[in-house]
């Protein structure tokens, strides 16, 4: 038995985690801290860098090296929350809060201007995704424009896991599929930045280096060790974010595999082996080279369902039990689970959330399904957007927090009618971060192993064929309320 440890650290939205696992991916020690996320106006969404990310890993890194149990760390990956921007100084001093991914819609009208300035179908063609709020393009743009005095200052754009390998080693380094996301700065065909769009984007801030996820790009500095309690010259991963961190950590590795992750947004992430734009999805880099990846993304999941038991009261153990003994359909109600706009495919942040078919004979477990159904339905669509794409679907792999208890995952099953393999480890992108160490470092030699299917979800023919008319209606609903939801949008802005 080898006494040889992997380290793996994720940032994420509302928490951050890690695990030491052996070579062989059998987990043997985790930590997490929770925190939150700054709303300072409508439409931002920020983390304080120091305060959230670099404490948590701090905390968690020294948590972890108590359990070492007289064995070795021999690498080390971290992952995080993205695509965000955080602008620091030369020496890597953040200069203001981190701008955090597609849920930070403040960049609107950057948007619009940088699409019209370089061409939707030119920038799709060459950056692999559409500008939308989960760009980092426009954010830098914002950036310079409204914060002008912070964009002088700036000498390099970092990413949660950017930020803690500069702070680690002193590189200033950032993987190629994070990189994918900076849209329009990053040219997906060539696998580079695109410097010319680059500069006319982020003017006179240097860019990082390339790296893969899989290669290590530095080693743990003397000062970094004392303050986390790692082993000097611990060798470090480029890193990336967390999704594609998870994606590996179940399996998710090859082409035609997708993971979707039921957590407080819903993500899905399919492997392809060349890429194939879609204007209603985004186009990457995969975690590892000559891979490309297809992803989608819900702006709301499990914050619908919290939004949800908020309401009602109770717990979540209560509800799932009482809309599992409602019948599919949930008695005739249907929910745009817009509640925070929506991301892929549609786009659109002035999307809102209806229920349509209230009457007073439904109570809290039919609103509780069919919150849950109205999830699955945006899953279908994203599902049927990325084989418009030319993609496979080949296996679809559930992982996160909402995979608990069987009923939504059945229910995407029913809806979808496409099989999901449960894996056996949940843990999450943190121990996909550990695997990427362990290819890095040539320490995890066998990664196929890592992380077995445990049970597999199988759709119910019946109950699809009913959630296919729910299905279609869902579709014309969002066509039929678009104009009223953006309306109801301008009012609530105003208002606001």
């Amino acid at each position: 038995m080898t006494n040889e440890l992997l380290l793996g650290v994720d940032i994420g939205t509302s928490s951050s985690k890690g695990v030491l696992t052996t070579v062989d991916g059998e987990v043997v020690a985790r930590a997490d801290r929770p925190h939150g996320t700054s709303t300072p106006h409508p439409g931002w969404f920020e983390h304080d860098a120091e305060t959230v990310w670099w404490q948590d890993f701090v905390e968690i890194t020294r948590e972890l090296m108590s359990k070492l149990d007289g064995r070795s760390p021999v690498g080390l990956a971290v992952s995080g929350i993205g695509p965000c921007l955080l602008p620091a100084d030369a020496s890597g001093t953040p200069l203001r809060p981190g701008i955090l991914y597609g849920v930070d819609t403040r960049a609107t009208a950057e948007i619009a201007e940088l699409t019209e300035e370089f061409g939707a179908e030119a920038v799709l063609a060459r950056c692999g995704s559409r500008l939308t709020s989960q760009a980092v393009g426009p954010k830098a743009r914002w950036l310079a424009r409204h914060e002008p005095e912070v964009y002088g200052r700036t000498r390099m754009l970092l990413m949660a896991s950017s930020f803690l390998v500069h702070r680690l080693t002193g590189r200033y380094v950032l993987d190629h599929h994070s990189a994918s996301q900076c849209t329009p700065m990053y040219d997906l065909g060539a696998r580079d930045w695109a410097h010319d769009w680059a500069a006319a984007v982020a003017p006179g801030v240097p860019l990082p280096e390339l790296a893969w996820p899989t290669e290590v790009v530095g080693r743990v500095t003397a000062s970094a060790a004392s303050l986390t309690g790692l082993p000097e010259g611990l060798p470090v991963t480029a890193g990336t974010v967390d999704a594609w961190a998870e994606a590996v950590s179940v399996g998710v590795r090859s082409p035609g595999e997708t993971m979707i992750m039921y957590g407080t947004t819903m993500f899905l992430v399919q492997v392809l082996n060349r890429p194939r734009p879609h204007s209603g999805l985004w186009g990457t880099c995969g975690a590892f080279p000559g891979t490309y990846t297809l992803a989608a993304g819900m702006a709301t999941s499990g914050s619908v369902t919290d939004w949800l038991r908020g309401l009602v009261g109770g717990e979540f153990a209560g509800l799932v039990a009482s809309a599992s003994a409602v019948p599919p359909g949930s008695r005739g109600l249907l929910v745009l689970p817009y509640f925070a706009g929506e991301r892929t495919p549609l786009f659109d942040p002035d999307a809102r959330g209806i229920i349509a078919g209230l009457t007073l004979g439904h109570g809290q477990a039919e609103l509780y399904r069919a919150a849950l159904e109205g999830i699955g339905y945006g899953v279908r669509h994203n599902l049927e957007a990325m084989a418009e794409a030319g993609g496979g679907a080949a296996r679809l792999v559930a992982v996160g927090g909402g995979t608990q208890g069987g009923l939504w995952t059945q229910i995407v099953s029913d809806i979808t009618g496409r099989p999901q393999d449960i894996p056996a480890e949940t843990v999450g992108a943190c121990l996909g971060d550990a695997l990427l160490a362990g290819v890095a470092t040539g320490a995890a030699d066998r990664p196929e192993t890592w992380n077995p299917v445990a049970s597999t979800v199988v759709p119910d023919p019946e109950r699809h064929e009913l959630y296919d008319g729910f299905y279609r209606n869902y579709r014309d609903l969002y066509g039929a309320t678009k104009g009223i939801a953006h309306f109801l949008a301008g009012e609530q802005r105003r208002d606001g």
